[in-house]
């Protein structure tokens, strides 16, 4: 077993303009200011983009007995989360990996809120993934029926207003070979802001609302029609949102009214209500059953695990409070270990 190892070695400084140098430092690839080698640095961001700063030194220490301050590791990480921002916006590697990847085009966006020293503030992230169509499915399967896996996808994002991001999605589709978004799949919870989004950056898009934020908006209806928790209730959910998906909106909109016209009680008619007005505005990206023919997703679950997986795995530990700069600078690095190629193109440049 080989313990610490200590090396000496030689400094210079010039008498008339005191500029210094430690050549074996220069020689070694050492940093001016954080005294890493390129690999060290490399383990030292990626431990703390994993761990809270205190912790990742310890482990360092534990599994490599490397031996760096957590004050050291915040300081790099926050310096390679800003390059790694800058190098994903700009640089051709960050989206080769996904241009050569064939599959059908998908985008998923959501947000997760994130302790900052403003206050608790959305950290936006948007995800373009690429997948093997699925085997066709019919309307009985869709909770059934397994995907393959994602072969390629980029994931960016920041603390940054829905305008500016909506922006950021026609510039990255660009880059990526999807122009307005054609060919690509939009998959998001039905919030407006998404929807106005996509309308305006990536127009040529087809849409589709989460089928699990429909079913949640269902079940919530039938606890106030038959009672909470009850076996009525969730067999209610179950079969409307199956109708849906088989007859398609316009026809199950129609049988929601009518059964909004016969509900018993002002309790029952608001909740049919209020799911009719989550359905209406939402109405062009409900028709599943199509996509269930195509071996397509309905579903935004990529997006919904790595925000919580991702991004709040890191960033909402230890009751973090995080700068909004430093908070985006992780958010570089977590999206970059989650991107197909891009954590190991990214050091490589």
């Amino acid at each position: 077993m080989i313990g610490d190892v200590w090396v000496a070695r030689r400094y210079y400084a010039c008498r008339h303009c005191r500029e210094t140098q430690i050549p074996w430092d220069r020689w070694a690839g050492l940093g001016e200011r954080d005294h890493l080698t390129a690999g060290a640095r490399r383990l030292a961001v990626l431990a703390g983009s994993s761990w809270s700063f205190d912790v990742a030194s310890d482990r360092l220490k534990e599994f490599c007995g490397l031996r760096i301050s957590d004050q050291t590791i915040r300081r790099v990480t926050e310096v390679t989360g800003a390059a790694a921002g800058e190098w994903q916006k700009r640089a051709p590697a960050a989206t080769a990996a996904y241009r050569k990847t064939a599959g059908h085009a998908e985008f998923y966006t959501d947000g997760t809120s994130v302790n900052t020293t403003q206050g608790w503030r959305e950290m936006r992230l948007g995800i373009f993934a690429k997948r093997p169509a699925g085997a066709p499915a019919s309307p009985a399967q869709w909770a059934d029926r397994v995907l393959p896996l994602p072969a390629a996808r980029v994931a960016f994002g920041g603390m940054i207003a829905c305008e500016a991001f909506g922006t950021q999605w026609s510039v990255m589709a660009e880059r990526l070979g999807l122009a307005r978004g054609r060919g690509v799949s939009c998959l998001g919870d039905g919030a407006k802001w998404i929807w106005r989004q996509v309308a305006e950056h990536l127009p040529e898009s087809e849409c589709m609302v989460d089928v699990f934020h429909v079913s949640e908006h269902l079940h919530e209806c039938g606890r106030v029609l038959h009672g909470d928790r009850t076996d009525a209730a969730r067999c209610w959910a179950d079969d409307h949102l199956l109708a849906l998906i088989a007859d398609g909106p316009m026809r199950f909109l129609g049988g929601l009214q009518d059964q909004k016209l016969a509900a018993g009680s002002p309790e029952g008619r608001q909740a049919i209500e209020a799911v009719m007005g989550y359905l209406k505005p939402n109405i062009d990206g409900l028709w599943y059953a199509d996509r269930l023919r195509r071996g397509l997703p309905i579903g935004s679950g990529m997006v919904e695990g790595a925000c919580k997986n991702v991004i709040g795995r890191r960033m909402k530990s230890n009751s973090a409070r995080w700068a909004p700069e430093h908070a985006d600078q992780m958010a570089a690095l977590l999206c970059l270990q989650y991107s197909t190629d891009q954590w190991d193109a990214f050091w490589r440049n």
